[in-house]
C-alpha cells in the first residue's frame, strides 16, 4: 500500500542508485549500506540508527516489484501534472502546491500528461477509498497506514540449518525477537515474519520482517536440493574387486554401502531417506565414489603392480576418446 509521504521521499537517492537499477544491484547496494549503518555496528549512534531505518524503508519499497511500480507511478505524477486556474479558492494547493510548483489561491483542474480522471489515479495509488473532493480537499484512503517492512540477515552452520533452530535477533529499535528457523532451510532462503517490522505511524498494522538466512559450508557434505552429497574415496582394489565400505552421514553416524566390482570414479551410490527432511519431503544421501591413487609405493608394491599390468589385456582405455576427437 502506498504511503502519502512517498511524495517527499526519493528512495533512489536514499540508496544512491539510478531509477533503472536492477533488483540484483539494488540488493547489493542495500546489503553494503545495511552493514555500514546497522545499530550493532554503531552502538549508541542515533544518526546511524536513523540512517539504517531510512535505508530499510527505501529498500522495502524498491525491492518489491509491485510497490516499486506504484512508487514510480506516484513520483512520475509530479513531472506530468499541470493545473488550470479557476475561480473559487480551494484547499488542493495546501496539500500538493509545493510538489507541483506552488499554485496560488483558486480552484484547480488536475490533468496528467497521459490524461485520465484524478479520482481514478489516486484511488489506484492510495486505495479505492481515496479521492479528490470537488471543494478542493483530499480525502485519504480509508483505514490507517501499514508499517514499513524491515529486512535482516542471520547465519547458521550447515547442521543447524538442516535440523532447524530458534535464534534471537536484535532489531533496529533495540527489541530482541525469537525466530523459529524451519528444518531444512536453504542458503539464501527468505523467511517473512508477520507483524515484526516497523509499527504503523497511525495505529495500523505493523510491517513484516523479512529474514534472509545464510548457511555456512560443511567440510564434508554439500546440499543438492533435498539431497546431501558426499565424496567417498575407495582403493583401487576395492573399486576393481568390489567391497563393503562405511560412508559418513550427517550428524556423525555411518552407513554401510556395497561397491560393485569394476566401479569407476564418479559413480554415485544412493542411500534413501538420509538427506534433508522438510515439510515438503525428504531427500537422499548421494555418495560419489572416488578411486584413490597411492602417492608412494614400495619397491615390492611397484614390482607387483608391473606384474599386474602385464597380466591385463592389451588395451588402451583412451582409444574411444581419441577416435571421437578425430571425427
Amino acid at each position: 500500500m502506498a504511503s502519502q509521504d512517498w511524495f517527499e521521499k526519493d528512495f533512489y537517492k536514499v540508496l544512491g542508485v539510478d531509477k533503472d537499477v536492477t533488483q540484483a544491484e539494488l540488493k547489493k547496494v542495500y546489503r553494503k549500506l545495511a552493514r555500514q549503518y546497522h545499530p550493532d555496528s554503531n552502538p549508541g549512534d542515533a544518526k546511524a540508527e536513523a540512517r539504517f531505518k531510512e535505508i530499510s524503508e527505501a529498500y522495502a519499497v524498491l525491492s518489491d516489484p509491485e510497490q516499486r511500480a506504484e512508487y514510480d507511478q506516484l513520483r512520475a505524477m509530479g513531472s506530468g501534472a499541470r493545473f488550470t486556474a479557476g475561480g473559487a479558492p480551494g484547499g488542493f494547493e495546501d496539500v500538493f502546491g509545493e510538489m507541483f510548483g506552488g499554485g496560488r489561491a483558486g480552484s484547480y483542474t488536475f490533468r496528467t500528461a497521459e490524461g485520465g480522471n484524478f479520482d481514478d489515479i489516486f484511488s489506484g495509488v492510495f486505495g479505492r477509498g481515496s479521492r479528490f473532493e470537488p471543494s478542493g480537499g483530499f480525502r485519504g484512503a480509508a483505514g490507517p497506514t501499514r508499517g514499513v517492512d524491515l529486512t535482516a540477515n542471520t547465519t547458521l552452520d550447515f547442521v543447524t540449518a538442516i535440523s532447524g533452530e530458534t535464534v534471537s535477533l536484535r532489531q533496529a529499535d533495540g527489541r530482541t525477537i525469537k525466530v523459529k528457523i524451519p528444518a531444512g532451510v536453504a542458503d539464501g532462503q527468505k523467511i517473512r515474519l508477520r507483524g515484526k517490522g516497523e509499527p504503523s505511524p497511525d495505529g495500523g498494522e505493523p510491517g513484516d520482517l523479512v529474514l534472509t538466512v545464510k548457511v555456512r559450508k560443511h567440510p564434508v557434505f554439500e546440499r543438492d536440493g533435498l539431497n546431501l552429497r558426499v565424496t567417498v574415496p575407495v582403493t583401487f582394489a576395492e573399486a576393481a574387486l568390489g567391497a563393503t565400505i562405511e560412508v559418513p552421514t550427517l550428524g556423525g553416524g555411518t552407513v554401510k554401502l556395497k561397491v560393485a566390482p569394476g566401479t569407476p570414479s564418479g559413480r554415485v551410490l544412493r542411500v534413501k531417506g538420509r538427506g534433508v527432511k522438510t515439510a515438503k519431503g525428504t531427500g537422499d544421501l548421494l555418495a560419489e565414489v572416488q578411486v584413490a591413487v597411492p602417492s608412494h609405493l614400495s619397491a615390492e608394491a611397484q614390482e607387483a603392480l608391473r606384474a599386474f599390468v602385464q597380466a591385463l589385456p592389451d588395451e588402451n582405455p583412451r582409444d574411444e576418446l581419441l577416435a571421437k576427437a578425430r571425427q
